[in-house]
């Protein structure tokens, strides 16, 4: 009597791979600034790439937020910005810099201001994927020892705003935060809090 084959194990539930939480998620004021000149100076879009990742890092845009931005959320006249959030985050107008307001003059839509404010080289509204190229080109020409990544420009902003010592209410409502326990986990990392704790 032939014997019976044995049926195969059950796969049990996929393993789940540890974040490493040592690893920085987020960028320093200082890198940022050298990934927007670095960017500046790589091929005829420079400018246009330096102001992205300025803008992203500025205004803690998630990269689907910064491509689609469009000159009508522009006030140049008040000298702000709409910023319409992804995954449910509340809206809010910010305050634009006259670096980023200078810039933004600079750009080839600036004449009609019409449809997207970040164009590709068809003059249609860059991807996210672009950014992501940009941003990755960038932080290797940079010479950085780690991948950089667009959403770490979001990261950098409430970092930044943290140690600066903003209120975590309205850092909250400068990132679009519609819970503000994603807004604690900048503070908590803050190096301002311990400023103090030592003295000599």
């Amino acid at each position: 009597m032939p014997r019976k084959k044995k049926a195969p194990e059950r796969a049990g539930p996929p393993t789940k791979v540890a974040k490493d939480k040592s690893v920085r998620k987020h960028l320093t004021g200082s890198e940022v600034e050298l990934l927007c000149r670095t960017a500046g100076r790589l091929g005829r879009n420079g400018p246009r790439d330096g102001l992205m990742i300025l803008m992203a890092f500025r205004h803690g845009l998630r990269c689907s937020e910064l491509v689609a931005l469009k000159w009508d959320q522009v006030d140049f006249q008040r000298g702000v910005i709409y910023i319409a959030r992804r995954k449910n985050g509340k809206p809010s107008t910010h305050p634009l810099t006259r670096r980023e307001l200078a810039a933004l003059r600079k750009l080839p839509g600036y004449a009609d201001r019409r449809g997207p404010i970040f164009l590709s080289e068809r003059k249609g509204p860059l991807s996210e994927r672009a950014f992501h190229a940009i941003v990755a080109r960038a932080g290797s020409e940079a010479g950085l020892n780690f991948a950089v990544h667009p959403h770490m420009f979001r990261h950098a902003c409430g970092y930044e705003l943290a140690n600066q010592g903003r209120d975590t209410r309205a850092i909250q409502d400068y990132l679009g935060h519609s819970n503000i326990q994603h807004t604690v986990r900048y503070t908590e990392l803050a190096s301002g809090r311990f400023d103090g704790f030592f003295k000599d």
